[in-house]
């Protein structure tokens, strides 16, 4: 097993994920210590299950919120413990095992190079993946640079990334947005606003159809009506700060 790092945690928001959720957290834990979940109010009976391994794992803790709040609300209240115990960094990854847990230690190396940077998953599709989503995730990816001036976001939608908890906490505490599926583009766009560089690596993603365990909470008409909204509120604040944002790119 890894030895516990003083500055970086692998931190797991988790909402209803299914069995997977254990393959996840074991697949974390032999790559880093130490390794946080956070139970965003589930119902299937993981939270139980989560806090049965924790309690023979002293590099594992789960958190488990009373209700559910949102992917965005599970990572705050994670960051927020985090910082109070004096961590700087946390990668975000998913519980339903589509991130690559054995790119946890190349994604906190390159953290700990760049430590005022976020590092950013790219990810990189195999024939799992839904054709509807890979395209429509090229609208966000465009609305995202543009907002940005181009900063170097290579993919604003993936969650497999090393985040500063610093100024991802500051701009979280900032406005009341960024609490559910608008979370991770939101980040990076409102992080790259604030001055903090992207660096980008790629990483697999894997979906798994329903027969494999897999579970997916994402709802085309809700989802893209809630990206759409946010796009608008980021377009607004891109005009707002394009002074700025042109200045600091000459």
């Amino acid at each position: 097993m890894p030895l516990p790092s003083p500055t970086h945690l692998v931190l797991i928001p988790s909402y209803n994920p299914g069995g997977k959720v254990y393959d996840t957290v074991r697949a974390a834990r032999r790559q880093w210590h130490p390794v946080w979940v956070v139970v965003d109010g589930s119902t299937d009976g993981t939270a139980e299950g989560l806090q049965d391994l924790a309690a023979s794992d002293p590099g594992l803790r789960v958190v488990v919120l009373p209700e559910n709040r949102g992917k965005g609300a599970a990572v705050l209240h994670g960051i927020e413990l985090a910082a109070q115990e004096g961590y700087t960094h946390v990668l975000t990854m998913d519980s339903d095992g589509q991130h690559p847990a054995e790119l946890i230690p190349r994604f906190m190396d390159a953290s700990q190079d760049r430590p005022e940077a976020m590092i950013l998953g790219v990810p990189v599709f195999d024939a799992s993946a839904p054709r509807l989503r890979v395209r429509g995730r090229r609208i966000s990816n465009w609305w995202a640079n543009l907002e940005t001036l181009w900063a170097g976001i290579g993919d604003s939608l993936y969650g497999f990334r090393v985040y500063p908890i610093a100024p991802l906490a500051r701009v979280m505490r900032g406005q009341r947005w960024m609490r559910r599926f608008d979370f991770d583009p939101e980040a990076v766009v409102r992080m790259a606003w604030l001055g903090v560089p992207p660096m980008n690596l790629p990483a697999p993603v894997k979906y798994f159809r329903p027969e494999e365990g897999g579970v997916s909470h994402f709802n085309y008409t809700r989802d893209n009506l809630l990206l759409t909204w946010m796009h608008t509120r980021l377009f607004l604040g891109f005009v707002l700060r394009f002074p700025v944002l042109l200045l600091r790119r000459r």
